[in-house]
């Protein structure tokens, strides 16, 4: 596998390239965590993929952090770390996330677009650890969410929209659901298949960037709506690709 010096195709344009974001390279990045709770959730594994203009992988970076906190059995359960295999196997948080968030960030200076599938989470714990561990805010632009997307393009599909759900519509195969890896090459793939079927999307990745923070509003928003009409007091978040903080400490966010 080529290292991204070797890549010219990944010598991507500037941010403000006006060519439709699958035109060139693109990233996807996914992490497994500690619970469900995106701003206390810490990092278990992360991964970045790295594909060429084809679709086709060029790089790929994994992390196995040692959480510092005891990983509870239902997280465990899913992707299959426990506290002792990250203890005796996983590098210190602080490292973990500052490679993280450095590769990241290159890549958004680069103006490569980084897809990720309900963005939201993993961008809020990224903004969480880094908080954390007094690592800069990453600027998080231009990021790809195949969720909030599908649930723009399709608004009245019915059945559950995870991962797995919708690579099964779409014919991608996901294998080992709910590792890292696998999980952002398959969000990756969803979305090279979604724009086959919805050639509206097929446009530059700033442009959809600013879209979805309009859409994941407007969602929010509906669903709010919706939930208030037996529960008045529901609350629905719709800030993206991050949410905001809740602590005036972490501002920084």
């Amino acid at each position: 596998m080529k290292s991204e010096a070797q890549n010219p195709q990944l010598q991507t344009p500037a941010i403000h390239n006006a060519q439709p974001w699958n035109a060139g390279a693109r990233a996807a990045f996914d992490l497994e965590t500690t619970g469900r709770n995106s701003r206390a959730a810490r990092i278990v594994t992360a991964s970045i993929v790295v594909l060429a203009a084809d679709g086709s992988v060029e790089v790929e970076h994994e992390w196995l952090a040692d959480p510092g906190v005891e990983i509870p059995a239902e997280a465990a359960e899913v992707h299959g770390i426990t506290t002792e295999k990250a203890r005796s196997e996983g590098r210190p948080a602080g490292e973990v996330v500052g490679e993280v968030a450095s590769t990241l960030q290159d890549l958004f200076d680069r103006g490569v677009p980084v897809v990720a599938f309900n963005a939201s989470y993993d961008f809020t714990v990224m903004a969480a650890e880094c908080a954390r561990h007094g690592i800069s805010q990453l600027t998080r632009f231009p990021v790809l969410d195949p969720y909030v997307i599908n649930k723009q393009v399709e608004r009245f599909r019915k059945g559950k929209r995870t991962l797995g759900a919708l690579c099964e519509q779409y014919g991608v195969i996901l294998t080992d659901a709910h590792s890292s890896g696998a999980d952002a090459l398959a969000a990756a793939q969803l979305l090279d298949a979604m724009v086959t079927r919805f050639p509206e999307l097929d446009r530059p990745a700033a442009h959809l960037h600013h879209n979805q923070i309009d859409w994941s509003a407007a969602q929010a928003a509906d669903f709010q709506s919706y939930l208030r009409r037996t529960k008045p007091t529901a609350v629905v978040e719709g800030d993206w690709p991050v949410l905001l903080p809740h602590d005036a400490g972490q501002a920084g966010f």
